[in-house]
């Protein structure tokens, strides 16, 4: 009998506790959320099953290797141990950046370069909320991660995390991919109230065709420029950059599919497992994420809403106005917000396609969130 009950008391139902289960019951509504509504899911699956993993009792799969002593090799830590190496590291996000760099096209952003002002405007969410974060007990360093949340870039966010607040990263992370899926549900509504019905039909033209040269240019330039300005986003804009260069070079055809393919893919895997391994009970239930995920909503909805409203001042000045709507496609959440915006000006207008000129302030939130990321780190990494 009591080989029966120390084998019972080894299981790991027996050492599942309140905080396992409750994190299990999250982990299992994140992946009905991936799977049966489609949220995000190349993000959010891997996250999810990450997270169910790391709480399930004793299975060893997070532990950290124990060395050994007096000639005993030790015990090697758990599989998620490792990767989650990579995320604390700052080595999976700047890969996923080759790969979006890879894959993006930035010739929108060259065709109207006012797209920038766009792009930098739907960076104003991270800024209030870096403030709102810090008069509610959080550090300098915790607050600027929380606040990158508004840029809805996910690798930024992390990488971001793992500079200054580790402990954090996967409330942080949780909540930026959330936001990152939920983009349709939080920003249409923002969108209807912002724009009038007038503002939402504004007929946008052709944008012009964009040279080889430009685009060829377009990366080092950015590259040289932003590394000079800010030397902490180096890492971030560099491999974006790098990676767009294989694409508009036209010369290594096989680095740019391995990079917007096979790599991005296999690096999405390991980030979302071991970002979702960080989330175990101990660390993840705590009144401080409800304040990340609330913060990071705020982050996220301030965001969507200046670049909408950068566009409506612009138009004050303009001969040929925008249509607002691409404003909310400030934010770096490539390419479902532009996405959204194409969607919303096809409801009120058929005739008219949004989608390449909300690709332009898109990639320019992606290139502005991993600045400020950069700014943040120069500002709080030393501190």
């Amino acid at each position: 009998m009591s080989v029966f009950i120390n084998y019972f008391q080894s299981t790991g139902v027996f050492n599942l506790g309140v905080g396992d289960m409750i994190m299990l019951s999250i982990s299992l509504l994140l992946l009905y959320l991936a799977i049966r509504k489609q949220f995000e899911p190349l993000l959010l699956l891997p996250i999810a099953f990450g997270m169910m993993l790391a709480n399930l009792p004793l299975s060893g799969i997070t532990d950290l290797p124990i060395p050994g002593m007096n000639g005993n090799h030790g015990t090697p830590g758990g599989l998620l141990y490792y990767l989650y190496l990579g995320d604390e590291l700052g080595i999976f996000p700047p890969l996923i950046f080759l790969g979006i760099g890879a894959m993006t096209d930035f010739g929108p952003l060259l065709a109207a370069p006012r797209s920038l002002f766009i792009g930098a405007a739907a960076q104003f969410g991270i800024f209030i909320t870096f403030f709102g974060a810090v008069l509610l007990g959080f550090t300098a360093q915790e607050a600027a991660t929380i606040g990158i949340i508004g840029g809805a870039d996910g690798p930024t966010t992390i990488y971001l995390s793992s500079k200054l607040a580790p402990t954090i990263l996967a409330s942080v992370a949780v909540a930026a991919y959330s936001y990152m899926a939920l983009v349709p549900l939080i920003q249409r509504p923002i969108m209807a109230a912002l724009t009038t019905e007038k503002e939402r039909v504004i007929p946008m033209a052709q944008l012009r065709q964009v040279s080889k040269l430009e685009k060829i240019l377009f990366p080092i330039v950015v590259t040289i420029i932003v590394s000079l300005l800010v030397p902490a986003a180096t890492t971030l804009v560099g491999m974006l950059m790098l990676g767009n260069l294989f694409r508009e070079s036209g010369v290594v055809a096989r680095l740019t599919n391995v990079s917007e393919n096979a790599l991005i893919n296999i690096v999405t895997i390991f980030l979302g497992l071991s970002v979702g391994s960080s989330a175990s009970a101990e660390y993840f239930l705590t009144l401080d994420t409800l304040k990340i995920l609330l913060l990071g909503v705020f982050a996220f909805s301030v965001g969507s809403a200046t670049g909408i409203i950068i566009v409506k001042i612009m138009n004050l000045f303009l001969k040929t106005p925008i249509n607002p709507l691409i404003g909310s496609a400030g934010v770096s959440a490539v390419p479902m917000a532009a996405r959204v915006s194409q969607e919303m000006g096809q409801r009120y207008s058929p005739s008219n396609f949004l989608l390449m000129h909300a690709i332009g302030p898109n990639v320019a939130g992606v290139i502005g969130s991993a600045v400020v990321a950069g700014t943040f780190l120069s500002l709080y990494s030393l501190v």
